[in-house]
């Protein structure tokens, strides 16, 4: 199995929009946004001004999109510091159980570590997600408890 994993562009707008159809549909969404929709967000989140995310990709052997991790930085984390937030960790079933997920955190943990006052990365996993608990915890990753998540819809008010 030979991936390259590297940074989003603007190139991608398309493959990315593609495979954010494919997580919602893995999550059980039934609603899917138009794909123009999609498309005009992916580039929103990615290319606008300020960009909201970052992502790097995952390309197989024959130059296919194969996987993503969306993150963020977000301040302030410990004293002053910020924090890299990943948001979505996602490959393909076919590259499952491959090591991919791995590498990605891998390349998540040195963007952090390169970037002067970055002082953690942290992410989130449903608690009735026990792959993704297992694939964490296989990486030596404790869980913690120490929080808890609110979610308010805005367009309800």
């Amino acid at each position: 199995m030979t991936v390259t994993i590297r940074p989003a562009d603007r190139l991608d707008i398309m493959a990315v929009a593609e495979l954010i159809e494919e997580i919602e549909r893995f999550y059980g969404s039934t609603e899917i946004q138009p794909r123009e929709e999609r498309h005009s967000q992916v580039e929103e989140a990615l290319f606008g001004s300020p960009p909201l995310a970052s992502a790097l990709l995952v390309e197989d052997g024959t130059g296919n999109l194969v996987g993503l991790a969306a993150y963020s930085f977000l301040w302030p984390a410990a004293g002053s510091s910020h924090s890299l937030f990943l948001k979505e960790l996602y490959v393909r079933d076919t590259l499952r159980r491959q090591g991919v997920g791995a590498l990605l955190m891998d390349e998540l943990r040195a963007l952090a570590a390169a970037r002067p006052g970055c002082s953690r990365v942290e992410w989130m996993t449903d608690r009735d997600n026990p792959n993704a608990r297992a694939f964490y915890k296989s990486l030596g990753f404790a869980e913690f408890d120490g929080k808890i998540v609110y979610r308010v819809d805005t367009s309800t008010g």
